[in-house]
C-alpha cells in the first residue's frame, strides 16, 4: 500500500505494537522513541512534553507491567495524521488490572509514524 492509501487502523497498529512491545519489556527509552520529539503526553500524572517525560514516566512503572489494547475508533484527518481512540488494559504482577481509555494522534514525519499526542483517562 502507498502512504496515501494506508489504512488508519493499520498505521495505528504498527505504532502501538512497537509501543506495547517496549512497555511489556520495560524499555522506557524504546517506549519514548515511539513518540515525536515534541509529543504531548498525559498518563495518569501531570502531563509532559517530549521524549524525556515519556521515558521518565515509563521508567517509574513497575517491572512486569504489560499493556493490551483494543482500537475502538480511528479517523484520518490528513494524509500524515491518524487519530485513535482505544481501550487499554495495563496488567501488573501485584495488583488488579487497570483499564483506561486512550486517545492518540500519530503523525508521519522524518522518522516515520510516531505518537504526537497521548492522553489516558479512567472510565467513570
Amino acid at each position: 500500500m502507498s502512504d496515501m492509501t494506508e489504512d488508519g487502523e493499520a498505521v495505528l497498529r504498527a505504532v502501538l505494537d512497537r509501543w506495547k512491545a517496549a512497555v511489556d519489556q520495560h524499555e522506557p527509552e524504546r517506549v519514548a522513541a515511539q513518540f515525536t520529539e515534541d509529543a504531548v503526553f498525559q498518563g495518569l500524572r501531570p502531563h509532559s512534553v517530549g521524549r524525556p517525560g515519556v521515558a521518565a514516566y515509563y521508567a517509574s512503572q513497575p517491572l512486569g507491567l504489560t499493556a493490551e489494547y483494543r482500537i475502538l475508533e480511528t479517523r484520518r484527518p490528513a494524509d500524515d495524521l491518524v487519530l485513535g481512540y482505544l481501550n487499554v488494559d495495563f496488567s501488573f504482577t501485584d495488583r488488579p488490572t487497570l483499564s483506561v481509555h486512550l486517545g492518540v494522534l500519530v503523525r508521519r514525519g522524518q522518522e516515520g509514524w510516531q505518537i504526537s499526542y497521548y492522553q489516558v483517562s479512567q472510565p467513570s
